[in-house]
């Protein structure tokens, strides 16, 4: 590389740098939780970080639900010891509470997409056992006409973001939602099962291409687990090997 080429990719360099100065100067980063200042796009202010609950060991060795105490290794949680669900296993990245809730349903409802590039660091970590052994990442997806209301699936956001970042195959329609089911926020468990039977189905393109591979399903928010559960179980009947969960958040009652 010669010295005149150097000197103009110093430039632009420094032409870049300055723009982003002047940017953050009259629009100013805002906090994503409290819109507060903050430090950098994307990020948080220290006292929405500290709000936030990260799940950390120990934990399920199923279904990731934390323990309070250690509870040796390879412990199960009492749900998983009378029914092991028909995915392997589920890790999530933050607990479901007042706190990460004023994250999510803004990104979730409210178009608020640039939470996606904090998320998928979260999630990469919490997630990293679970993504060196798969082969495809997939969401969980909406029923078109949700879909058509709110004009982008924040599962599909993450999981091709979460592709694109490990290297791992995206598949973004790999399951299609062939009902459109109730919302299931004050149903029981027996409900939220009832309400998605059926509901589930591997896209036509994708029949025959599943035997053996291990598949990465990601929503955002488990509360039961029903609606996973309903997708793992799809998944293994069309010949997937493994079904794991990447989760932004869980709900522990």
């Amino acid at each position: 590389m010669g010295a005149r080429q150097i000197r103009r990719d110093g430039l632009r360099e420094g032409a870049r740098a300055f723009l982003r100065r002047l940017l953050d100067t009259l629009l100013p980063p805002r906090c994503l939780g409290c819109g507060a200042q903050a430090l950098e796009p994307a990020s948080l202010c220290a006292s929405c970080w500290s709000g936030l609950t990260f799940v950390t060991r120990p934990f399920c060795r199923c279904c990731g639900l934390p323990f309070e105490i250690e509870a040796g290794q390879g412990a199960l949680c009492g749900a998983c010891l009378r029914e092991r669900p028909p995915y392997g296993k589920a890790r999530a990245a933050l607990l479901y509470d007042e706190a990460s809730r004023r994250l999510l349903l803004p990104f979730k409802h409210a178009d608020r997409t640039e939470s996606a590039r904090l998320f998928l660091g979260w999630l990469s970590m919490a997630g990293s056992e679970l993504l060196a052994e798969a082969d495809l990442i997939a969401p969980v997806p909406l029923h078109w006409r949700r879909l058509l209301a709110r004009r982008y699936n924040q599962a599909a956001l993450l999981s091709q973001g979460l592709a694109q970042r490990s290297g791992k195959q995206a598949a973004p329609d790999l399951l299609v939602r062939r009902k459109a089911t109730e919302s299931q926020g004050r149903m029981s468990r027996a409900g939220r099962r009832r309400n998605v039977a059926g509901a589930f189905a591997v896209h036509p393109r994708w029949r025959g291409r599943l035997k053996g591979r291990r598949v990465l399903l990601l929503d955002d928010v488990m509360t039961t687990g029903a609606t996973v559960e309903a997708c793992a179980r799809v998944l293994k009947r069309a010949g997937a090997a493994e079904v794991h969960v990447l989760l932004l958040a869980r709900v522990v009652r």
